[in-house]
C-alpha cells in the first residue's frame, strides 16, 4: 500500500513538472500554431483540413512549407512529401539520441513517443534526462501537452483567421528561441559541449546565408553530431 502511494505521488510530481516546463514553451508554441491555422485558411484549406494536418503531421516547419507550396500552386503531393521529409530528417538524429531509453519501453509506447518528438519536446526531455535521469511518464506528458497546445492553437487560428492579425508580428515568437537558449546555456559546461554548439551555430548561420530552403538545419545537426562523436571518442581513447 505504501509503495503504491509513493508511486502515485511520484507520478503526480512528474506531471506537475511537465506543466512547469511546458507552459513557458507554449509562449512560443501558440503564436506559431495560430499562424499555421491562419496560413492554412488563407491558402484555401478548410478548418477541418488545417486542424487535421496539425493532428496527423504535427511538424510545424513541414506544415508551413506544405501550406506555402499549396498556396503557390504546387499540385504534386509527391514533391510536397519529399520536401517536408528532407526538412524533418533532423528528427532521425534526435530519435537516435533518445533510442537507448525508448528501446527499453513497450513497442506501442515507443511509436507513440516517436510520433510526439519535436524540437521543443526533445530539448526538454534531453535536458531533464541529463539532469535527473530519463522518465517515460515525463516524456509522455511533455509530448501530450505540447501536442494538445499545438492542435488547439491551430484550430483557433483557423476559426478566427479573418479577425486575428499575424501573431508573428507581435514579437512573441522570440519566446521560443529564448527558451531554447535557456535550456542550452546550462549544458555548455565542458569543452566538448561548447565546441559542438559553436560548430552547429556556425554551420547554421552560413547555411542559412548561402543554401536554399532549410538545408542549414540538417547540415548543422549532422556537423554537430559528427564533431561531438569524434571528440567523445577521442576523450575515451585518451582515458
Amino acid at each position: 500500500m505504501e509503495k503504491t502511494m509513493t508511486q502515485q505521488l511520484q507520478k503526480t510530481n512528474v506531471w506537475r513538472e511537465v506543466l512547469q516546463t511546458c507552459l513557458p514553451m507554449s509562449a512560443g508554441y501558440i503564436p506559431f500554431g495560430l499562424t499555421c491555422g491562419i496560413m492554412g485558411r488563407t491558402a484555401g484549406l478548410s478548418i477541418f483540413e488545417v486542424t487535421f494536418m496539425s493532428a496527423a503531421v504535427y511538424a510545424g516547419a513541414s506544415q508551413f512549407i506544405a501550406i506555402g507550396m499549396l498556396s503557390s500552386g504546387v499540385a504534386s503531393w509527391g514533391l510536397i512529401v519529399m520536401t517536408t521529409f528532407l526538412v524533418n530528417l533532423r528528427h532521425l538524429l534526435m530519435g537516435a539520441s533518445l533510442a537507448p531509453y525508448h528501446l527499453k519501453l513497450p513497442r506501442p509506447l515507443q511509436y507513440l513517443l516517436a510520433f510526439g518528438l519535436t524540437d521543443e519536446s526533445y530539448a526538454l526531455i534531453a535536458s531533464r534526462s541529463e539532469e535527473r535521469g530519463y522518465d517515460a511518464t515525463y516524456n509522455l506528458g511533455v509530448n501530450s501537452l505540447l501536442y494538445l497546445i499545438w492542435i488547439l492553437a491551430t484550430l483557433l487560428g483557423a476559426l478566427f483567421y479573418q479577425s486575428i492579425p499575424d501573431p508573428l508580428e507581435w514579437g512573441i515568437d522570440f519566446a521560443l528561441p529564448a527558451t531554447f537558449l535557456t535550456l542550452l546555456i546550462p549544458r555548455l559546461a565542458d569543452r566538448t559541449a561548447l565546441i559542438v554548439a559553436l560548430v552547429s551555430a556556425l554551420c547554421a548561420v552560413l547555411g542559412a546565408l548561402y543554401l536554399p530552403g532549410s538545408w542549414y538545419i540538417i547540415i548543422a545537426a549532422v556537423a554537430a553530431t559528427l564533431v561531438g562523436g569524434l571528440m567523445e571518442r577521442s576523450s575515451s581513447n585518451e582515458e
